[in-house]
């Protein structure tokens, strides 16, 4: 339990450091100037998408299980690595006016923007990898939050001062040796 929830932590802080979601969450403490609500926002998000996606990602393996589904889930794992190589842009998120409060905006547009991103795809992965719904999504969330309550509470600063070329290349490197070690685990090496 403790390894899926320090994993799911490492890989997902890590690979969120200029992702969509975090230059989100840039926006929306720019835009709202209110960071309470918005780091709130982004908890409940994160808990229900993260929840769920670790909750697919366990009941595939559970139900496809094998060594052929294990060499999957390692393939995604370094696929990630590679995936997190190329940074989001903040041109990719749409300017729309907020028609509710900091809270509701945050939660409703952090849920929609983590569907298919690689923070999401990552906690399924890891919940096949570990099959324990509740270590992932706990790790995947912290993950996010020591992430994104920074971006939210220091804003454009933040990403001016973190060499994030350098971020993204440890997070590609985590996340290609966790692929790794699944595969050479799978294929009986160790």
């Amino acid at each position: 339990m403790l390894e899926a929830l320090l994993s799911s932590t490492a890989l997902v802080a890590l690979a969120e450091i200029g992702d969509k979601t975090q230059l989100l969450a840039i926006l929306l403490a720019t835009r709202f100037k209110k960071p309470v609500p918005i780091i709130l926002g982004i908890l409940v998000a994160t808990l229900a998408n993260h929840f769920l996606a670790a909750l697919v990602g366990s009941e595939a393996a559970a139900l496809l299980s094998g060594a052929w589904f294990r060499y999957l889930i390692a393939a995604s794992f370094i696929a990630m690595g590679l995936w997190t190589l190329i940074p989001d842009k903040i041109d990719d998120l749409e300017d729309k006016p907020a028609r509710f409060g900091a809270f509701v905006t945050t939660a409703i547009a952090f849920f929609l923007v983590e569907m298919g991103d690689k923070t999401q795809l990552a906690t399924v992965a890891l919940g096949a990898r570990f099959h324990n719904v509740w270590a992932v999504t706990a790790g995947t969330t912290l993950g996010m939050m020591l992430a994104n309550v920074p971006a939210v509470l220091l804003g454009n600063a933040l990403l001016k001062r973190v060499p994030l070329k350098l971020v993204h290349g440890i997070a590609a490197v985590l996340f290609i040796a966790a692929g790794v070690w699944m595969l050479v685990e799978t294929a009986g090496w160790f």
